[in-house]
């Protein structure tokens, strides 16, 4: 038994309502289950019951056993002063606020239905080979209730991608051109990079960064240097300018590369090598100015994949490093890292700066999504297998994603708007 279970309960009153009585034999009616809280404090806000001839309007607390009100303190927290009823699975003991007051018990073994129950246990308790709890109702989710759950789990996604984006802007001085450049530098770098990357970003002043764009050499120097990639005995005349180019800047700067993390190649195609994906992003800089506020104001894929239709210079259509060339290719952006960018890196900053400009342009995001395909991993094939079509465009791929993190793997269906779903419908 989860104590999530009894807050289910008692939310959406899942049992005989005829017949409540508190343990001390008072008749018990519920006017309003209240507002669940999910911080420090009772679990649920602003209830209304009647016990015996009095309406009482305060806070219930929810607990497996009556004993658990002591295990965790509640008789010496004044939190604890106001709440109205103790709802408990068994009442094994009395319970009594700061004051010495009694608290009033509503035990619910008794009166919750049979089948109610075989059906938690059914949906929490996972068959032996089933990939998530709800495996075998997952297709018969009607398309209403599964899409508006995707689309509220995605802004859940953008929200907890918001936590990183928001120390950045704290650690930037409230600089989002600066904040922008860092997610940029973090995605350009992918899962293998993505940290060295950001600790590349974050050690060179944003302010030397827009000194430099003006000349791309100098802006490739910075960045390549900063990752310890120009630190070789090399005959090659380019990576020796870039070199001495590096001195002069970090001189000039006082740059220092502690902190920073190695770049890695493990496994890595050529076209991510870090060399390469670390001067195109010198080239995204060098050639589209003021690229915060295009972002702002791109209101679809289109507008926002043109941000980076600049290509970078002839040196690196033959070289992924610096030791071996190979006959020239244009080495342009592919549609799916772009896409990977716009999911991962400007509609997160995007939908961060309208949240701090108190801004809802949802719809503008939601559009910008449900235009891109949806990835392609195990999770979402997995989802697909189940249920097909279940993502058709990179909206319902994230929230898939997150679905599957913070619901299915945690056996968090008490949270989950489809587990909720099943337990009304079968109940």
């Amino acid at each position: 038994m989860q104590e999530d279970y009894l807050h289910y309960l008692w939310e959406f009153q899942k049992w005989k309502h005829s017949g409540l009585f508190t343990t001390e034999g008072a008749p018990v009616t519920v006017l309003s289950a209240g507002s669940h809280n999910f911080l420090s404090g009772p679990d649920f806000f602003n209830s209304r019951v009647v016990i015996g001839d009095q309406e009482w309007a305060g806070n219930v607390e929810i607990h497996i056993n009556s004993s658990d009100w002591y295990r965790h303190r509640h008789e010496i927290d004044p939190a604890y002063d106001n709440v109205i009823l103790h709802v408990v699975w068994k009442h094994d003991v009395d319970v009594y606020r700061k004051d010495q007051s009694a608290v009033p018990v509503l035990e619910l073994h008794n009166i919750v239905p049979k089948s109610t129950l075989e059906n938690y246990e059914r949906l929490l308790l996972r068959p032996a080979g089933n990939w998530i709890n709800c495996e075998s109702d997952f297709k018969g989710f009607e398309e209403f209730t599964l899409d508006n759950w995707l689309e509220r789990l995605y802004f859940e996604r953008l929200e907890s991608k918001s936590k990183l984006i928001y120390s950045l802007l704290q650690r930037s001085a409230g600089n989002w051109e600066e904040v922008l450049f860092k997610m940029l530098a973090r995605n350009f770098g992918l899962n293998l990079n993505g940290e060295a990357f950001l600790s590349i970003a974050e050690s060179i002043p944003f302010a030397v960064v827009r000194k430099c764009r003006g000349d791309r050499d100098n802006l490739e120097a910075l960045l390549l240097g900063q990752a310890g990639l120009l630190e070789d005995d090399l005959e090659d005349s380019y990576y020796l300018k870039l070199k001495q180019d590096y001195l002069f800047l970090k001189h000039k700067y006082r740059l220092s590369r502690e902190g920073i993390s190695p770049v890695k190649y493990f496994r890595l195609r050529p076209d991510n090598f870090p060399e390469l994906r670390l001067v195109q992003l010198a080239a995204v800089y060098k050639l589209t100015p003021a690229l915060f506020s295009k972002l702002m104001e791109a209101g679809n894929v289109e507008e926002l994949r043109e941000l980076f239709t600049g290509g970078i210079n002839e040196y690196w259509k033959t070289h992924y490093t610096f030791r071996r060339s190979h006959p020239s290719r244009k080495k342009a952006f592919t549609t799916s890292f772009l896409n990977l960018l716009i999911i991962n890196t400007l509609v997160p900053v995007k939908f961060c700066y309208l949240q701090q400009q108190g801004r809802e342009e949802d719809e503008t995001l939601i559009n910008i999504m449900t235009s891109l395909p949806a990835e392609s991993n195990k999770i979402i094939q997995k989802f697909n297998e189940l249920r097909t079509g279940t993502a058709t465009n990179a909206l319902q791929s994230q929230a898939l994603l997150q679905l599957k993190k913070e619901y299915c793997d945690k056996n968090n269906c008490l949270h989950c708007g489809l587990g909720i779903k099943l337990l009304q419908r079968q109940a």
